[in-house]
């Protein structure tokens, strides 16, 4: 669960982060760690799920904000590869 928490924290943490830098660019690129920390959640999740250590339908809403997170996270860095 530890290892959860650190990642969760790490995707919010690297979107602030990233927007205090001055360039579109380093922003970009802790967007890209922000999805890379938001996959290891989903991951770590799947794995839990798979030994059967929490019910799959208490993680679908988990799954489903996972997922609006996700698209959110990409539409800044289209935006920022089309800017």
């Amino acid at each position: 669960m530890s290892q959860i928490n650190r990642a969760a924290v790490s995707i919010q943490s690297n979107i602030a982060e990233g927007c205090s830098r001055n360039s579109e660019i380093e922003f970009k690129r802790f967007l890209e760690i922000a999805m890379g920390s938001l996959f290891e959640v989903e991951t770590q999740l799947i794995i839990i799920q798979e030994l059967g250590l929490i019910n799959p339908e208490e993680l679908n809403s988990i799954f489903e904000l996972i997922a609006k997170e996700g698209k959110m996270i990409n539409g800044l860095i289209k935006t920022i590869k089309n800017s």
